[in-house]
């Protein structure tokens, strides 16, 4: 078995690589594992208009390969591979790649991130960041002006409905129940706001439009009945799923995965084990916030490894 990793960061979208630079520069010589997805959800974001530094707004995959480049110029080592097990009994946490290779680490830093729920379609699927989007705050202000759907009944698609209500000038929230499951003040502002029409018991069969969407086909599952609602914005709204399935059975998470951190730091229940990124934020969900988190963790790692003589 090789030596020793001072500090092992699995995940490589903003809050892993922003973890890599601050480990790095503090000397711990961060090992970081992409993933399946290097880079994360931005990688499939064409426009980030939303994180400061760029006037004029990044591609996705351009800004997760400028993150990169920073952590490796720095001394990070970046490895493509996925990390498929981990062990964390001891002082010294030990995990597994998915080729089978044991590695050692004096700390670990979880960036694995979220992933949205999509609805399965493949004209939903075709027309991401075509008119397709899970995220309204990262991808409204495309949308302004313009008619546009959103798809959920949860909190989250309350708020997401509230929030473009304020850009667009219709919204369409369908919910394929008679009843929304947001909580009552999420579902008081929706009512409320009189640019939202709610479609009960509506799901959708169909994203229409060939190279950006041009409308949404829609059926009422009580009465079968089909219509085209046509907007330009597509805003799927039923949730996200943390990838932190390894970690299982090691980390402290909510009833949904997510890990829980001891408030104001990255801390897990695990001594030298730290959390960043979307992989533990349920609410934000942004780059600019899963980067302040990897700072964070990096930090953390950084005092812990001098608390225990490492560094």
């Amino acid at each position: 078995m090789a030596d020793t990793i001072k500090c092992l960061i699995i995940g490589s979208g903003p809050a892993g690589y922003t973890a890599a630079i601050y480990a790095a520069r503090a000397g711990l010589d961060p090992v970081l594992y992409t993933g399946k997805e290097p880079g994360g959800q931005l990688t499939i974001t064409t426009d980030v208009e939303n994180y400061p530094g760029y006037p004029d707004g990044i591609g996705g995959p351009e800004m997760m390969e400028e993150f990169r480049k920073q952590a490796e110029r720095f001394g990070t080592q970046v490895r493509y591979e996925l990390i498929s097990k981990v062990d964390f009994t001891g002082d010294i946490h030990n995990v597994w790649t998915e080729g089978g290779e044991e590695l050692e680490a004096n700390t670990v830093i979880v960036a694995t991130g979220a992933s949205a729920k999509w609805l399965g379609l493949e004209s939903e699927q075709r027309l991401n960041n075509k008119g397709v989007s899970a995220c309204a705050v990262c991808d409204g202000f495309f949308f302004r002006g313009q008619e546009v759907a959103v798809v959920g009944g949860g909190d989250t698609a309350a708020e997401e409905a509230t929030y473009l209500s304020k850009l667009c000038p219709k919204v369409h929230l369908l919910v394929r129940r008679d009843e929304m499951r947001a909580s009552k003040i999420m579902q008081e502002r929706v009512n409320k706001t009189e640019n939202i029409e709610i479609h009960w018991n509506t799901e959708v069969t169909e994203v229409l439009g060939k190279e950006e969407v041009e409308g949404i086909q829609v059926i009422n599952n009580q009465t079968k009945e089909t219509s085209v609602i046509p907007v330009k914005g597509f805003f799927v709204a039923i949730g996200h799923k943390p990838n932190t399935e390894i970690f299982n059975g090691w980390l402290d998470m909510d009833k949904t995965g997510y890990i829980k951190t001891i408030p104001g730091t990255s801390r897990t229940n695990v001594e030298g084990v730290f959390a960043s990124g979307d992989a533990q934020d349920n609410v934000y969900r942004q780059a600019v916030t899963a980067a302040g988190t990897g700072c964070m963790a990096a930090l953390d790692a950084e005092r812990y490894l001098v608390e225990k003589g490492i560094v």
